[in-house]
């Protein structure tokens, strides 16, 4: 579980990081709109705390970027706004909460316990895809009725491909959520090795497609 820190203050971003880390949270930090936009995409994360007020951006604006491209990430909004009509924009916008500054320890960990509640809880764990079916607390996937037997890694990939139908995943993204050994991520064809025995095992259901320069979606 990681949790994105969006804000341009550097000062502010490192404390926030070092009170995430006191509740035993993985955390990384973007200062600014363009180097959030990017980790966002090259990367998937358990939460975001996004700062409204960037020095190269805005952070609403970031938001509706990434619900316009189904990017379903857990948005907790921070924001020195407290108008009625500036909350309701924020979550109109799909902000999953929103806390005012200045804000205590307290309020902060509650509400992230919370978001990370109702996700957890809205996740289900038989999943379908066309003529697959997942089920991601016996860790099966069928085709059609015919259990397929994937190993670790595969099950892994094609749950990610399941939980983000017809999105795109960058070739980062996919070798990052199977492997921890982070240095090799740019160079490794494993997703590529990965994708080629999914697609083996699959048959004829060609629902992987490579999507070029970029990595691969689950499209049909």
């Amino acid at each position: 579980m990681t949790i994105l820190i969006v804000e341009d203050d550097k000062e502010i971003a490192m404390i926030l990081q070092k009170i995430l880390k006191s509740q035993r949270y993985d955390s990384e930090i973007a200062n600014g709109y363009i180097q959030a936009k990017e980790s966002i995409l090259n990367k998937i994360y358990s939460l975001i705390l996004l700062d409204w007020n960037l020095g190269d951006g805005d952070g609403l604006e970031l938001l509706k970027e990434m619900r316009a491209i189904e990017i379903k990430t857990p948005i907790l909004m921070l924001t020195s706004e407290n108008d009625v009509n500036d909350i309701g924009s924020v979550l109109d916008a799909g902000a999953d909460d929103y806390l005012c500054k200045p804000y205590s320890n307290v309020e902060l960990f509650a509400r992230i316990r919370a978001i990370l509640r109702r996700e957890t809880s809205n996740k289900v764990s038989v999943i379908k895809y066309g003529r697959l079916t997942l089920d991601t607390l016996c860790r099966e996937i069928r085709l059609d009725d015919t259990l397929i037997n994937l190993t670790s890694s595969e099950f892994d990939l094609l749950e990610l491909f399941m939980q983000n139908q017809n999105i795109v995943l960058t070739r980062y993204q996919l070798s990052e959520h199977i492997t921890k050994d982070y240095s090799s991520l740019k160079t490794s064809n494993i997703v590529d090795v990965h994708i080629k025995n999914l697609r083996k095992k699959l048959n004829d259901y060609d629902v992987l497609k490579a999507v070029r320069g970029i990595g691969y979606t689950l499209k049909k």
